[in-house]
């Protein structure tokens, strides 16, 4: 596979990434800005979330709402999204309508500040709070991409808070410190735009420089703390959280290389052997052989900075209390620590990746996305050639040497749910009590 990439940099510091591709008569816009809850400071936490609300409210030239209106008029598809590193913001549209998602794209970037006002910074603030009750405080599991961070990373981490923010932080979020954080994130500089699809490249850049070229540089964003971390947590971390749930739920989590790097690659694969799809060995021996679990999934979370996290997440079989599930769960890691994967599990690893990734590519915002990714994280959107070959050249022995550095009892994190009727309890090391087989 191979895609074709073309970059540019405009004169105040914009990253440009074009793909062309005839196949289909559509076209993605996909633009990153390298800002997530990790650039929050500490009282103002939900930050960047809360601002991927606000830039769907209307620009100098648009009013609010009318972004989606636009879009959604032109046959196009558009949303945005936050992470703990980078938020984003994409469109898929006829192609003749490339020039519109630029031009929202370049609106909202230049000239949101004009049209901020203190009624929609509190109608979003609003909208916020209530995603954070019915997606996380009142949704059984809800809080564990909340808590598991927070289990996972120092307390004076980036990593370490809440994607989301808590009530008290969005309460004291003012108009001022709004307009500070536009300043100082959502510059050309601190951006990458992606376009893929059906596009002729040199309108394109002309395009591209009509709508974005007048917009100023920032004047530079604060420096992130040290990320850096040990190799592992040093401890068996646990904590257990009551919950209006029917069924327990393990997340078992795992210091784990930076995303991107040559180690992170034998972790990937690790993380599909262990939970991708149905042949993957938490699935058949804990869901389909022994019938421990209901579900069973691994996952990375593709952190770049300081350090990644591998993931385990089991969800139990009625009848199956929580210290069992846990121990259950502990019992398998343990025996792939003592004995490895095979050859062939990590071939279907890799091959299940491999497939996935190529089969993705087909589509032009799953490229755009990727391309986005590989251009803010590495300054190089060519990586993403490279990904099937980085894949291909993991080995079975690079496989069992990640899980012999990091899949001990000294790098888990365990982040166990129960009904909230169950008793508590001290759910013991399932290193120390493993399920008798």
């Amino acid at each position: 596979m191979h895609i074709p990439i073309v970059t540019f940099r405009l004169p105040n510091g914009l990253f440009v990434t074009l793909s062309e591709d005839h196949t289909a008569p559509i076209v993605a816009v996909n633009l990153w800005y390298h800002v997530g809850s990790a650039n929050e400071r500490p009282g103002r936490t939900g930050f960047a979330h809360l601002f991927e609300h606000m830039l769907f409210q209307g620009s100098a030239d648009v009013e609010a709402n009318e972004h989606f209106e636009l879009v959604q008029r032109a046959g196009g598809t558009l949303n945005g999204s936050t992470w703990l590193e980078r938020t984003n913001y994409f469109e898929t549209l006829p192609s003749n309508q490339l020039e519109l998602a630029l031009w929202l794209e370049s609106n909202r970037m230049g000239r949101l500040l004009p049209a901020m006002t203190q009624q929609k910074l509190d109608t979003q603030r609003d909208v916020v709070m209530n995603e954070r009750r019915w997606s996380m405080d009142n949704q059984p599991y809800g809080t564990w991409m909340e808590k598991l961070p927070a289990l996972c990373f120092p307390e004076t981490h980036p990593f370490h808070h809440s994607l989301i923010g808590s009530m008290e932080d969005l309460a004291a979020a003012s108009l001022d410190d709004i307009a500070q954080f536009f300043a100082t994130y959502y510059t050309p500089d601190n951006a990458v735009l992606t376009i893929a699809g059906d596009f002729e490249p040199r309108e394109a850049r002309q395009m591209i420089e009509k709508h974005f070229a007048a917009i100023p540089r920032g004047k530079g964003k604060p420096p992130l703390p040290d990320m850096s971390l040990p190799t592992v947590f040093g401890q068996w971390k646990r904590d257990v959280v009551p919950d209006d749930v029917m069924l327990p739920r393990l997340f078992l989590a795992f210091r784990s290389p930076v995303f991107g790097s040559d180690e992170y690659y034998a972790a990937s694969v690790c993380g599909a052997a262990l939970g991708l799809r149905n042949g993957s060995r938490l699935r058949r021996r804990l869901v389909r052989e022994r019938q421990i679990a209901a579900e069973a999934a691994a996952f990375t979370y593709d952190l770049a900075k300081g350090a990644d996290l591998l993931v385990v997440d089991v969800m139990a079989r009625p009848g199956v209390a929580a210290e069992q599930l846990e121990q259950e769960v502990a019992y398998e890691i343990d025996q792939v620590v003592r004995d490895g994967f095979n050859a062939t599990e990590v071939e279907r690893a890799i091959a299940l990746i491999q497939t996935m990734f190529v089969s993705s590519m087909q589509e032009a915002g799953e490229r755009a996305d990727k391309l986005s990714l590989f251009a803010t994280y590495f300054g190089s959107p060519e990586r993403l050639n490279e990904e099937v070959d980085r894949y291909a050249s993991v080995s079975t022995d690079r496989v069992n040497a990640f899980v012999q550095e990091r899949l001990g009892e000294n790098n888990r994190a365990s982040l166990v749910y129960i009904p909230r009727d169950d008793a508590p309890g001290e759910l013991v090391g399932a290193g120390a009590a493993a399920a008798t087989q």
